[in-house]
Order: structure tokens, then sequence, then C-alpha cells
């Protein structure tokens, strides 16, 4: 027999070596000072372990929201600096148009003259509006404000960066100089794979914990043992139709080979139970339905405009033909509804992943009892 005798701490003194030799009498020591690490190794450990958190499930959330917040300072101060040129373009150019419909009033034309004066007024306000359409493509912000711009607010630029990231793009936000529009092209390449792992995991995070509650709210135990026992006798059922001389009878199910099977059954998961899918849809149609409430109280809509704003967002398509408006945007200070605003979108994108993978479960489960059937 042989005894393994633990060395201590006075056995690793006397082996240690004073100028840390690795090796001793063909016993290996690293070195004497194992458990001392420097400190560039510490902070690389702590580093490794604070980006293991943030890529987590809940350091996940704050990465997006410091991620959009970051972008929003950063966009406010790349283009909300000043007003655009095309402010005061646009204030000249009315100026300039209503004297020349003056001219033409009282000096240059006869205004008894009906036609000719309707001919000449017209021409002045077609080119006139072919310059506004030229300038709202420049910046015009629809203001006189020519001090600040409006839309570069940090309301409208934390919108702006939400947007970005998550490929929503309404499109009545966009940077007009040269350095913005390269940050924009790099805080997308970042900020969209950031976001797709945010919906993958608190997607997931919500699946999880819909089909906890629906096991647990909806079905009894009982029922849900009974359902995949069924399933698995039609399996054996089947298999036992493709041997011969192999007979499984359902009682068997009910009745185990002895006691003791019993006693080492495992206990139901909730995680094996399918959502139906209307049950699904009816989650998504109540989001929206909520949602619509809200945009209409916040930004005086009607129901089916709202209704309209949140399908087009939530499915990322972003049409941008309506957008939260004054009330948010123009804003200096943060609004409660513009927070809700956000939240509503970032939650309700992780949801529609929810049901989406819930959904996706539920049809290969179908699929899958039709084949065995």
């Amino acid at each position: 027999h042989i005894r393994i005798i633990p060395l201590t701490n006075q056995c690793h003194r006397k082996l240690a070596r004073p100028h840390g030799s690795k090796h001793l009498r063909g016993v290996y020591l690293p070195h004497a000072d194992l458990t001392h690490k420097t400190w560039g190794q510490r902070l690389k450990n702590y580093l490794r372990e604070f980006i293991a958190f943030m890529f987590s499930n809940v350091g996940i959330i704050g990465l997006v929201v410091g991620y959009t917040i970051a972008g929003a300072f950063i966009f406010q101060a790349i283009e909300g600096g000043e007003a655009p040129e095309a402010n005061a373009h646009v204030i000249k150019l009315r100026n300039q148009t209503a004297l020349k419909l003056w001219d033409l009033c009282c000096c240059e034309l006869n205004i008894f003259s009906e036609i000719e004066w309707k001919k000449n007024v017209s021409s002045e306000l077609e080119m006139y509006q072919q310059k506004i359409v030229e300038a709202i493509q420049d910046g015009y912000d629809g203001t006189d404000n020519v001090n600040s711009s409006r839309q570069w607010s940090f309301s409208g630029a934390f919108l702006y960066s939400l947007t970005v990231i998550t490929t929503i793009g309404y499109g009545n936000i966009a940077p007009h100089s040269e350095v913005g529009k390269m940050i924009t092209i790099m805080y997308a390449i970042i900020g969209m794979p950031l976001f797709l792992l945010y919906l993958s995991n608190i997607g997931d995070i919500l699946a999880k914990s819909f089909k906890w509650t629906y096991a647990k709210c909806c079905l009894c135990q009982g029922c849900c043992e009974r359902r995949h026992a069924v399933t698995d006798w039609k399996v054996q059922h089947v298999v036992g139709q493709e041997q011969p001389g192999v007979q499984i009878e359902p009682s068997a199910m009910d009745v185990g080979e002895d006691d003791s099977s019993e006693d080492i059954e495992e206990p139901y998961d909730p995680q094996t139970v399918t959502v139906p899918v209307t049950l699904c849809l009816a989650i998504m149609v109540g989001y929206i339905c909520f949602g619509a409430v809200l945009f209409s109280e916040w930004e005086q809509w009607n129901f089916l405009d709202s209704s309209y704003f949140c399908f087009i967002s939530l499915s990322t398509i972003g049409f941008g033909d309506i957008v939260p408006g004054d009330n948010v945007i123009a804003s200096e200070v943060i609004e409660l509804s513009f927070i809700f605003c956000s939240m509503y979108l970032m939650l309700g994108m992780a949801l529609i992943a929810m049901c989406f993978n819930l959904m996706q479960e539920e049809v290969v489960h179908k699929m899958r009892g039709c084949d065995t059937g």
C-alpha cells in the first residue's frame, strides 16, 4: 500500500530554491511565488471577467443603453453645433419671394389682367416650392432658428442612434456633414451586431420565462405528463410496427415495470412545453395595440396611425412617413414620454423575437407529430 501525504507550506519552502529553479529531484515547481500574480495579470483577468459580464444576459442591456446614450452625445456634438445653412437660406428666399410678389402686384404687371397676373404669380410660387424641397434635402428643419439645430437635440440624437442600431432607419433625421456620415457608418458596424446579440439573449430569457409561466398557470402537471406520455407511446408504437413480433401495449405507460422506476422518475420540465401559435400572435397584437393607445395620447394621432407606426417600427421596416414629432424631438428636456418611447421599441423588438422563437418551436413540434403519426 502507498500512502499519499500532501505537502505542507514548510515542505514547499524547503523544496523551493532561492533562485527560482524549476526542477528539484524530479519534482516540478513552476515558481515559488505561484499564488502571487502581477498587476498586469490581475488587470487582464479583471478585464476578461468584465467583458464576459457585459456580454451576458444582464450586462447586454446596460451595454446597449450605454452605447445608445454615447451615440446621442457624439452625434449631438457633431451635427447639433450650428443650425444648417439651409435655415438662413430659406429665410432669405422667403423674403425675396414676398418682395417679388409685391412687385408683381403693384408695379410690374397690370393688376386688372387676371390671366397674366395668375401666370406670373404661379411661376414664382413653383420656383419657390422647388427651392424649398432642395433646402429640405440640404438639412432644413422647418424652423427659422439659425443658432442651433432643433433636430439634433439630445432627444433627437438619441432617437437617431436607436434607429441606426435597430435598423429601423426612419430617415427624418440624417447627418449632413462628412464627419457625421463617417461616424454613422462606424457606429452602425459596431451597434447592429450588438443589438442582434441583445435580441438573442433577451429573447431567449423572455421565451424561457413565458414557457415556465404558461406551464405553471395554464397547464396542470398531470395534463403535461399525459401529453408527453401519449407522444412517447406513439413513437414506441411506430417502432413496434416496424419490427415484427414486437408489441407494445398502451397500458405499459400507466403501470411501471417495478416500483423502483416510479421512485427515480424525473420531474416534469416546464421548458419542454410548446406555446400555441395563436397565443403568440395575440401577444404581438396586444403589444401593438398597447403602444397605439400610448402614442395616440402622446402624439395626438388616431388609433390607426398609431397602430401603423408601432407595426412599422417593431418590424424594422421604418418607412418614416409617421415618426414621433415635435413633442419628442424638439424638447430640450428629456420627457417621460420619450423614455417610454425608447423602452417600448427596445422591449417590443425583444418581445417579437421571443414570439418568433416560440412559434418556431410549436411549428417544429407539430411537424414532428405529423411525421410520427
